[in-house]
């Protein structure tokens, strides 16, 4: 009897599949929200580049968990069932919804309401949960699947996480200017939903550790096993320097609300172009899986995404902004499939929950910090001209780390085995 070829034959994956969607739909939308606010109400007070500072803080207090606690996020997903740990991030996700759908009412309970203060501190929670939460999900993830068929349900994945990062911040600025109460209720209702389905899945198999090691020598064994392995090591620190330098996201709502003038609803349209660009690369591998050249290609996709970002600093026509934040996304998403197919196929099941917390250390490191980098070089130089330096730097990184790692760009196609000599 032939074995079904699709990860959606598996009803653990389904299950999984739809709180993936879920959960990325409420963190868009909130994530959309939470930096409107910040910079609406530094706005009132301060110009552009003082407004655009606070964006940076958001994205370095979301970072800072992170990399405090990467070696005990990577070991709490190897040695407690992974299932546990995403259940409980999606209650103190639900709980963070809460609080600030509580804080927008005005109640006089609630004190003065939303600050700059609420919000980094709800920012700073979200960067504990998706400490704990990032290496559990995708160490579980291969677990759900065989693993010939887990290139395909890399991208099935992903097309969950790019629809719900179109559906949360497209949607978000309308019920904002519905009312400020109304996108935290609809996240604390999707936090729900996807508990629940967390909570219908059922048990997986562990795999065995590792006795000898003490939990401090666990837990480094990780760091050590990206360092000494080239191909991981170099897909996971090009992903880090280009989006660390071309990341745009963090000043989105300077470019909504001072350049473009599209406000909170164009801000969500802004969000979302590069998630509709990522969810179509998803799709297409998710039916064609890249099968040859894939270090190459994925070279190739992170200049595209630089070109991208240099477009979307240029433009002043919302029609090219959005479709320069569409290809990046698409170029983005390329370079996802490559480094998470790359990952989960060349490390031992034992240890990708700590691989996986190094490699979330990376993409917060690429994403949030790189955020605090956009916030804080926009308050010298201006947003416009950082977006675009930011895209020639990833278009450079590109051309330097061929060099810099030739295992990556000799990488022909997934048919690879775990890397054994770090573990010695």
């Amino acid at each position: 009897m032939n074995q079904p070829r699709h990860p959606f034959s598996f009803p653990a994956f389904r299950l999984f599949w739809v709180a993936r969607l879920c959960t990325t739909m409420a963190q868009g939308g909130m994530v959309v929200v939470l930096g409107w606010q910040v910079y609406e109400v530094a706005r009132a007070t301060r110009s552009i580049k003082e407004a655009a500072f606070q964006l940076g803080i958001v994205g370095l207090v979301q970072f800072i968990p992170l990399f405090l606690l990467v070696l005990v996020t990577g070991w709490t997903a190897d040695h407690i069932d992974r299932r546990v740990i995403a259940r409980l991030c999606s209650v103190v996700q639900l709980g963070c919804a809460l609080l600030l759908g509580w804080l927008n009412t005005g109640h006089p309970g609630a004190g003065h309401g939303v600050t700059l203060g609420a919000l980094f501190a709800v920012a700073a929670m979200f960067g504990i949960v998706r400490a704990f939460a990032g290496p559990a999900l995708n160490a579980l993830a291969p677990d759900l699947v065989p693993a010939d068929v887990l290139p395909r349900a890399i991208a099935t994945n992903a097309i969950a996480s790019r629809l719900g990062a179109i559906i949360g911040p497209a949607s978000v600025g309308f019920l904002y200017d519905a009312g400020p109460v109304l996108p935290y209720a609809v996240a604390a209702g999707l936090f729900t939903l996807c508990l629940g389905c967390l909570m219908a899945i059922g048990p997986v198999p562990r795999s065995k550790r590792n006795a000898a090691l003490n939990p401090w020598q666990q837990m480094i064994e990780g760091v050590a096993y990206v360092r000494y392995h080239p191909l991981i090591l170099g897909a996971i620190s090009l992903d880090l320097m280009a989006v660390l330098l071309g990341g745009a996201t963090a000043l989105l709502p300077v470019f909504a609300h001072d350049i473009l003038m599209i406000g909170p609803s164009g801000l969500g349209t802004l969000r979302a172009a590069p998630a509709l660009g990522a969810m179509l690369s998803a799709f297409w591998f998710s039916w064609r899986p890249l099968d040859r050249g894939v270090g190459t290609k994925m070279l190739a996709a992170v200049a595209v995404y630089g070109v991208a970002i240099v477009g979307f600093g240029i433009s002043r026509w919302l029609p090219l902004s959005l479709l320069c934040l569409t290809v990046s996304g698409a170029a983005d998403m390329f370079s996802v499939y490559v480094r998470q197919s790359l990952i989960q196929l060349s490390t031992p099941q034992d240890m990708r929950g700590r691989v996986g917390a190094v490699s979330s250390l990376f993409i917060s490191a690429s994403n949030e910090l790189g955020e605090a980098e956009s916030g804080f070089v926009a308050a010298l130089i201006g947003p416009v001209a950082t977006v675009i330096v930011g895209g020639f730097g990833a278009i450079a990184v590109t051309m330097i780390w061929s060099r810099l790692f030739p295992a990556l760009r000799q990488a022909h196609s997934f048919d690879i085995r775990p890397f054994e000599p770090a573990r010695k």
